[in-house]
C-alpha cells in the first residue's frame, strides 16, 4: 500500500522551517511561470524569497535537489488523489477505469511541468529506482493486478510508464506538435491493449 508522506528530510522540519521551506517552493514555481526552468536559480529563489542565498543552499543542497523538491510536492498531491481522491482516479471506480484515469492525470501533469520535469529527471542509471517514479509504477502494478491477475503485471507495467515519459511526451507534443488529445487517445487504446480490454466508446 502506498503512503503519501513527506519528501526527504521533511518529517522532522518545525512548523517555522516547515513555512520557510514552503515559501522557497512557491518562490521557485513562481520563477519558473515567470520565466521558465532557467530562470530558477539559487540566488534567484533567495532573492524572490526575501532569504539569504545559504538558506536555500541549506534546505535543497543545489539546484537539482531544490527542482526534485518542486517536482516530489506536484508529486505529493497526485499521489494523495490516486490514493484517496474521487473517482475514478481514486478509490471507488473499477480498476480498468482507475488505470485509464492515472495515465490521462499523469499525461496532462507532465504537459504542464515538462521543463522542470525534464531539468530534474534523474540520470538514466536512478530513473527507475527512482522513489516518486517507483510511487506511480507500483499504483500502476497493483491496478493491473486486479485487471490481470495471471498476468506478468510487474513487467507489463513498464511499458505503460514508458508511455508516460517526460522525454517521450516533450517529443510528440513540441517535437511533433501532437495534441494531448491524441496522446490522450493513445493511452487509452494502450491500457486497452496491454489489457486485453475493448477501449470505451
Amino acid at each position: 500500500m502506498l503512503e503519501v508522506e513527506p519528501g526527504p528530510g521533511e518529517p522532522c522540519l518545525r512548523a517555522d522551517a516547515a513555512r520557510n521551506r514552503a515559501r522557497l517552493l512557491e518562490a521557485a514555481a513562481r520563477l519558473i511561470a515567470e520565466h521558465g526552468v532557467a530562470g530558477v536559480t539559487m540566488e534567484a529563489v533567495a532573492a524572490a524569497a526575501q532569504v539569504g542565498k545559504g538558506t536555500v543552499f541549506r534546505r535543497f543542497g543545489d539546484r537539482t535537489g531544490l527542482l526534485m523538491a518542486l517536482l516530489d510536492h506536484s508529486g505529493r498531491q497526485l499521489q494523495a488523489d490516486f490514493l484517496g481522491g474521487p473517482p475514478p482516479l481514486g478509490p471507488g471506480a473499477p480498476p480498468l477505469e482507475r488505470l485509464r484515469a492515472f495515465g490521462v492525470a499523469v499525461l496532462y501533469r507532465s504537459a504542464e511541468q515538462l521543463e522542470l520535469q525534464l531539468a530534474a529527471q534523474p540520470e538514466p542509471t536512478r530513473r527507475y529506482a527512482h522513489p516518486a517514479y517507483q510511487a506511480l509504477r507500483t499504483h500502476v502494478v497493483m491496478l493491473l493486478r486486479q485487471i490481470l491477475p495471471d498476468g506478468d503485471c510487474d513487467l507489463l507495467s513498464h511499458p505503460l510508464m514508458a508511455y508516460l515519459d517526460p522525454g517521450l511526451i516533450h517529443h510528440l507534443t513540441r517535437q511533433r506538435g501532437m495534441p494531448m488529445e491524441r496522446l490522450e487517445t493513445g493511452w487509452t487504446d494502450l491500457v486497452a491493449r496491454v489489457t486485453g480490454t475493448e477501449p470505451p466508446r
